[in-house]
């Protein structure tokens, strides 16, 4: 029950941002409850999956997406994620813990970075596709989300932010679009490599779930300030949870 209630809390905070959260479901089932790593992995990318399903209808009834990128975006993005979800079972599993903790601090970084640098666009430009630009953007978040066990959210947001012009509602409502595929993609990959524990996926799934559809629900109403603060301090914390579990 404790799970449940912890993921349901979970679920809130990464609906309103626009993130898939497996980053954040691995830190807190590794250091909380003491799941090994490669079970978390796998359980938080089939969780993922379905809370950014639920998270993007309740963005598109919200008018936060942009559909048709998204999907091209998200399809380019599930072929890096299988790859990379292969890679993974070669890697150590400490190695593994610290290189997630890095890419959750960059991802952070680059988010707050990208507020400091004011690179959103306004709402009434019209977004472009740029097919080359959109496969990169698909395949290599989808390398990092498949490899280190994460959604790759502020990725995938700062990229449709900076290089492909999104408003940041937009930006946050396609990001969990463009985690579908994504998001599903690895979740196969990890249950070919037996990293998948289906009473945990049950419990993380009903909290995660139902949070994500009420906090998408908030993008739109709370302050931008906490919607900028969220997407930074969200994985951060994510990797401090993480490297005190190592530490320890």
């Amino acid at each position: 029950m404790m799970i449940i209630v912890t993921m349901f809390v979970l679920g809130v905070v990464l609906g309103f941002i626009g993130a898939g959260g497996s980053g954040f479901i691995i830190a807190v089932l590794v250091t909380f409850f003491d799941i090994p790593i490669y079970h978390a992995l796998g359980t938080a990318a089939a969780v993922m999956f379905l809370s950014v399903l639920t998270g993007s209808w309740s963005h598109f009834r919200e008018g936060n997406l942009i559909l048709k990128q998204g999907l091209f975006i998200g399809f380019f993005g599930s072929v890096g994620s299988y790859v990379g979800t292969r890679m993974t079972k070669i890697i150590d599993p400490e190695i593994l813990m610290y290189f997630t903790v890095t890419a959750l601090v960059l991802s952070g970084l680059m988010i707050w970075l990208k507020t400091r640098l004011n690179l959103e666009h306004s709402a009434a430009e019209e977004v472009q596709l740029y097919p080359l630009r959109s496969s990169i953007i698909g395949l290599g978040n989808g390398m990092i989300s498949g490899t280190f066990g994460i959604g790759a959210a502020p990725f995938i947001q700062l990229s449709l932010l900076k290089w492909l012009g999104y408003p940041m509602f937009a930006a946050a409502g396609t990001t969990m679009l463009v985690l579908i595929p994504i998001s599903l993609a690895a979740a196969l990959g990890f249950m070919q490599n037996g990293f998948f524990d289906s009473s945990l996926f049950l419990k993380v799934a009903l909290g995660t779930i139902v949070g994500s559809y009420i906090g998408a629900k908030l993008t739109k109403r709370l302050p931008r300030i906490i919607l900028r603060y969220g997407m930074v301090v969200t994985p951060v914390v994510s990797a401090m949870l993480l490297l005190i579990h190592q530490l320890d």
